[in-house]
C-alpha cells in the first residue's frame, strides 16, 4: 500500500487514502476501484480537480502528478494487477464503469 495525500476538491483540505499499487517504472499506478461501486472514489475526483499530491511507500515521501491511463497503457497495466491480485478482476465484474487506472508520475 502507499499513502495518498491530495486535497478534497470541494474543502481545500488535505486528504489521505490507503490505495494498492503497482510500480511502473519510475511511476506508480492506483486503481479507482472502490471495491467494484458502481462510482468512483472520492479520491479520484480529487486528483481530477488537482492532480499534484504526495505519496508516502514505507519512509519515502514524494511528490507526484496524477494521470488517467489510457488505451493499451491502461489494460497493460490493469491486466497485470488483476493477475498479481484476482480480488482487482472480482472489483471489475462487480461494476458496469470502467474501473480508471491513474499513473502517479514522480516529480524528481
Amino acid at each position: 500500500l502507499l499513502l495518498l495525500h491530495h486535497k478534497g476538491a470541494k474543502t481545500g483540505k488535505e486528504r489521505v487514502n490507503p490505495v494498492m499499487y503497482q510500480a511502473v517504472g519510475h511511476d506508480y499506478a492506483v486503481f479507482a476501484t472502490k471495491g467494484g461501486a458502481p462510482t468512483n472514489p472520492d479520491w479520484y475526483h480529487n486528483l481530477l480537480a488537482d492532480p499534484d499530491a504526495t505519496i508516502e511507500i514505507g519512509t519515502e515521501t514524494k511528490a507526484v502528478h496524477a494521470r488517467v491511463a489510457g488505451g493499451d497503457e491502461r489494460e497493460r497495466i490493469w491486466s497485470t494487477q488483476k493477475e498479481r491480485y484476482p480480488g482487482f478482476a472480482e472489483y471489475e465484474a462487480k461494476t458496469t464503469r470502467q474501473i480508471p487506472v491513474v499513473i502517479l508520475e514522480a516529480m524528481d
